[in-house]
């Protein structure tokens, strides 16, 4: 089982009154894997994306559609999760896992990361602070993309 974090604080994805790109927030809890610990938007992991795939252009539309249907996104994991379809919240989960880290959004895809465990474990019941999180976190990762050079100009 990998590392484990408290998913019912406010604040695992809210400001602790440090700069969220920044590697820690010294208010939040030490442990390994706590999602604050960890920029909202890793910058260098976009560029190794926009590297990977040779075109700037094509991993700024990536972006772009990840912020266009963020709200669409969350609704369906959401919606399995609250209708405990373990397959749907699973494959919804992994998306959104994968997806974050390829953007460099790193607090979002390890809350997506503790959410799979709990759907893996067969725990969908207490999944809602969970949830909450990731949409706390998914809005604010939103925001960071078009902060950044990333989505500044869209």
């Amino acid at each position: 089982m990998g590392a484990m974090f408290s998913p019912g604080s406010s604040d695992t994805c809210a400001d602790a009154g440090g700069d969220d790109t920044s590697a820690s927030d010294e208010s939040d809890p030490p442990a390994a894997g706590w999602p604050a610990t960890h920029p909202i938007l890793d910058l260098a992991e976009f560029q190794f994306l926009e590297d990977q795939l040779d075109s700037p252009l094509i991993a700024r539309t990536f972006a772009g559609d990840f912020a266009k249907l963020w709200g669409m996104r969350y609704e369906g994991l959401a919606a399995a999760v609250e209708r405990r379809d373990a397959a749907a919240a699973l494959d919804a989960v992994l998306s959104l896992r994968t997806s974050s880290t390829m953007l460099g959004g790193l607090r979002l895809a390890l809350l997506a990361r503790g959410l799979e465990e709990n759907i893996r474990n067969g725990d969908l019941r207490d999944a809602q602070p969970l949830l909450d999180a990731i949409a706390d976190c998914g809005q604010r990762t939103v925001q960071e993309l078009k902060n950044s050079y990333v989505l500044r100009n869209d």
